[in-house]
């Protein structure tokens, strides 16, 4: 089955299925039409959905399919991919469905994180490709931060503490991968034009803007009212904005699915902005600018990343058609006004509904636009 022969198929098309279902599900929630029954309150359930269901499936879409290239190693497919997929999926149902007793969901949910840690760090090893732990330890950061979730869930405390190392971990995944990839691409594609202009090379720089947001996101996971931790944001933030600066994404507008990196990566830098702005006390409130953060840099970035593999990897020519455009300029639109719009007049009702829409939408377009290419073999292979 084409749909099982490599790792970005089946989890980019459930997450796109997935986002397109849970946000609406949500502004739904908001507006009193729908009533929940699921294993967790309305609140903790959507964020664990979209940072702890949602995020891992398109993590572990990349990193399977970026993995044989790191490691020299054949690609997770088949019957191990299916059992993989099915543990994604079963953590979905037992969250929505909480027919079993809690701590069996909470067991069900967590064992995919883990098995994705656990493949990861298999993958390293064998194939020796220890310059990649850093990406090893932060998906085992993260399986810990959805057990640490259910612990506190199934307590009746507040999860704050998991969520917010959920964050962190997809905020270093941002800097870390988009930062290879933005420049990356902008470098090929300014080749096949004959552009004199390159992005420069990964030096001190770029390791040091690393560390400066490895160090505000880990602050503000364990201080995240503290005065140091809104100008580290905001530092670590400018900084950002600096190292974009210098891969020339202006000039990749003829091309949308490199520009696209660039303005993902844009969002990652202004959300550090924004938040480190609201701990201080100025602009958005925090739970606004969060979302700059969550459908902003995240929704950009991974749709990005999902349109470009899914193209690529089944023989494709990586170019944005006008379908492509439309996913973007609506995951975008959907952030600006889940963002900004709550310091408008628009009706509050207005803002959450329309803006879920607007993103969800995003994603199921590309599962429209996209999922055929998925199922089917790669044209390289006809």
């Amino acid at each position: 089955m084409p749909i099982f022969s490599y790792g970005f198929r089946p989890f980019f098309l459930s997450a796109s299925v997935f986002a397109g279902v849970v946000l609406p599900i949500w502004a739904m929630y908001l507006s009193g039409s729908h009533n929940t029954d699921f294993l967790y309150g309305p609140r903790e359930w959507h964020v664990h959905e979209m940072v702890f269901g949602f995020l891992p499936a398109v993590i572990a879409g990349f990193l399977l399919t970026a993995m044989p290239n790191w490691t020299d190693r054949p690609p997770i497919k088949g019957l191990p991919l299916i059992v993989l997929w099915a543990l994604w999926l079963a953590g979905r149902l037992v969250i929505a469905l909480p027919w079993p007793p809690p701590i069996v969901c909470a067991i069900i949910d967590a064992a995919f994180p883990l098995a994705l840690a656990v493949i990861v760090w298999r993958e390293i090893a064998m194939g020796k490709a220890w310059d990649r732990s850093p990406i090893g330890v932060l998906i085992s950061l993260f399986a810990i931060a959805n057990i640490l979730f259910h612990v506190q869930a199934l307590n009746d405390s507040a999860t704050d503490l998991p969520e917010r190392m959920g964050f962190m971990v997809i905020i270093l995944l941002l800097a870390l991968i988009g930062g290879r990839v933005a420049p990356g691409f902008t470098e090929d594609f300014m080749e096949e034009r004959g552009l004199p202009q390159r992005p420069p090379d990964f030096s001190r720089f770029d390791g040091a803007i690393l560390l400066l947001t490895a160090l505000a996101a880990i602050i503000w996971t364990v201080l995240p009212q503290a005065a140091v931790t809104g100008w580290l944001l905001i530092v670590a933030g400018l900084m950002n904005i600096v190292r974009l600066s210098r891969w020339y994404g202006w000039l990749t507008w003829r091309e949308p699915l490199v520009l696209i990196l660039h303005v993902g990566y844009g969002w990652l830098a202004m959300s550090l902005l924004i938040m480190g702005s609201a701990t201080l006390g100025w602009g958005l409130y925090q739970n606004d600018a969060l979302h700059a953060l969550t459908t902003g840099a995240i929704g950009s970035m991974t749709l990005a990343i999902m349109t470009r593999a899914s193209l690529g990897h089944t023989g494709r020519p990586k170019y944005a058609g006008p379908m492509t455009i439309m996913i973007y300029s609506l995951v975008n639109l959907g952030a600006l006004l889940r963002v900004f719009g709550p310091i408008t007049d628009l009706p509050t009702s207005l803002v959450f509904g329309g803006s879920a829409l607007l993103w969800s939408g995003a994603y199921v377009l590309f599962a429209l636009v996209y999922g055929p290419y998925l199922f089917s073999p790669s044209l390289e292979e006809n």
